[in-house]
């Protein structure tokens, strides 16, 4: 049922944990709902210097995060939101169309990082983004 790619993401995850200092977090799901991914980013000079992720869940929804993380690490923060679920489901080999909702999640979770982090540095600025 999962190719190579899922596999591998799924027995080895990349960027697994939290950052304590974080930047910006963002959690979709519940772990009541069964399924949960937090993802926690640091940056620097506007790039996402760190990310790391924690997923409750099913193998789908382990390997689609830690591609995620994979995607988004060291990249600018305007480039961190281009990526879609389309990426993260190409760079796992494809999905079954009942899986692919887990590429979703994993997108929207860096997505709510990336603009919790975005909201403060606007507090911090007085609603300027910098």
């Amino acid at each position: 049922m999962y190719n190579p790619q899922v596999m591998d993401h799924y027995e080895n995850p990349r960027n697994v944990g939290t950052l304590n200092d974080a930047d910006g977090v963002g959690i979709v799901g519940t772990a009541a709902s069964g399924e949960m991914i937090k993802v926690s980013i640091q940056v620097l000079a506007n790039k996402i210097a760190d990310v790391r992720f924690k997923a409750f869940g099913c193998p789908t929804v382990i390997a689609a995060s830690s591609v995620m993380t994979e995607l988004i690490k060291g990249i600018q923060i305007e480039d961190a939101l281009k990526i879609t679920n389309r990426h993260i489901e190409t760079a796992l080999g494809g999905l079954p169309p009942d899986k692919g909702h887990y590429a979703i999640d994993a997108e929207k979770a860096a997505r709510c990082a990336i603009y919790d982090y975005i909201s403060k540095i606007k507090i911090r600025n007085g609603g300027e983004h910098s």
